[in-house]
This record gives structure tokens, sequence and C-alpha cells, in this order.
């Protein structure tokens, strides 16, 4: 029996590349959808590599700027997730040079960072959930301690779930060298968490 392929059930890859060739001739509504579609990975992946919020914001909306920009040379040749976060990895990198030439420390980050300690306090929160809060906290400052292009594999591998072909195609290295980096990585965030690891 022939199965009709209905909306619901095209390939994610076909839709996405469908929505570029349509954004590429200029439709609104296609863009629209297709940062619908992308938007929340792209914001959880900066504010996961910049630890800040607001810049997520900033540069996610540049990320899709420069998408609505390039869309007539976009070609299919690869996953858009792999361009897409291509796009990501470069905005990020660059915003972390930036801000290792003006050696600033964000006030973001300590701002949050303290709101999570207030938020966790034990008077407010059963002992489990004040464990898991402390645990994802120490996890999230671990991650943000790795090198930029380790943090990012990590970041893209536990939760974006990419493959590893994709992460080598979104850092430009070869399979090999991604896990080889996940394994430098996992070996640190080991590290780190001894302490909540070893109880």
């Amino acid at each position: 029996m022939e199965e009709k392929l209905t909306p619901a059930h095209a390939d994610e890859g076909s839709l996405d590349h469908d929505l570029m060739r349509r954004i590429g001739q200029g439709d609104h509504t296609a863009f629209r959808h297709l940062v619908e579609r992308h938007q929340q990975a792209v914001i959880g992946t900066v504010a996961k590599m910049l630890g800040s919020p607001n810049d997520a914001e900033d540069i996610s909306q540049q990320v899709f700027l420069r998408i609505w920009k390039n869309a007539r040379h976009y070609r299919p040749d690869a996953k858009f997730t792999t361009y897409l976060f291509t796009i990501t990895r470069n905005l990020v990198f660059n915003e972390t040079r930036r801000r290792g030439r003006k050696k600033e420390v964000s006030s973001d980050e300590r701002e949050e960072n303290t709101h999570q300690q207030i938020e966790a306090a034990p008077d407010k929160r059963p002992d489990a959930e004040l464990l898991q809060s402390e645990l994802q906290t120490a996890v999230d400052q671990a991650i943000a301690g790795l090198p930029e292009t380790q943090r990012l594999a990590v970041v893209l591998r536990r939760y974006e779930q990419l493959s590893y072909e994709e992460i080598a195609d979104v850092l430009h290295l070869s399979v090999s060298a991604v896990k080889s980096l996940l394994f430098r990585a996992r070996t640190s965030l080991r590290e780190a968490l001894s302490s909540y690891l070893s109880d």
C-alpha cells in the first residue's frame, strides 16, 4: 500500500530546505516559521556558551538576520541545522573574542549565579529538589569552564543531540577530532563534578 507523505510526516530536513528556498524568494511567512522552529535551540546554545540570557537573545537575532540575508545563496548540500549552528558558532566565537579583548566579567552572569543561589534556598525547596538544582548549577558552571571549542561540542552533543558528523561539520574538524575533543571535555567535567559524583 502506498503511503501518502503529509506535512506531519515529511522529513524535517526537507521542510527546512523548502523554507530556505521560500525565504530566498523573500517569503516573510516562511522566515517566521523557520525562526519559530529553531529559535529556542539557538538561544539555548548561545546562553550556555556565553552565560548571558540577554546576549543570547541578541546573538540569536543576528543568526537569523544572517540567514535572511544569505538565503538566496543557501545550498542544501548538508543538514540545515549544520548550517544554522555554523553561523551560531561564528557569532559566539566572535563575541567571546570581543569579550576577551575588553577583559570584562559579565555582570549578567554574576547576577544569574546569585539568582540561582537565592532561588535554591533550603527553606524554599525540598531536599531532593535542592540537590538537583545545585547539581544542574554545578554542571552549567563546569561546562562554562571548558575551552570554547570543547564547550560548543558538549552543548551541541548534550543539549541539541547532534551527531559526531554534524558537530565535525560545524566545528570544521574530523569526526575523530570531535570524539577526542568530547573525551577531553568529559574528563574535565568528571573532575569538576567529582564531589557530586562521589556521593
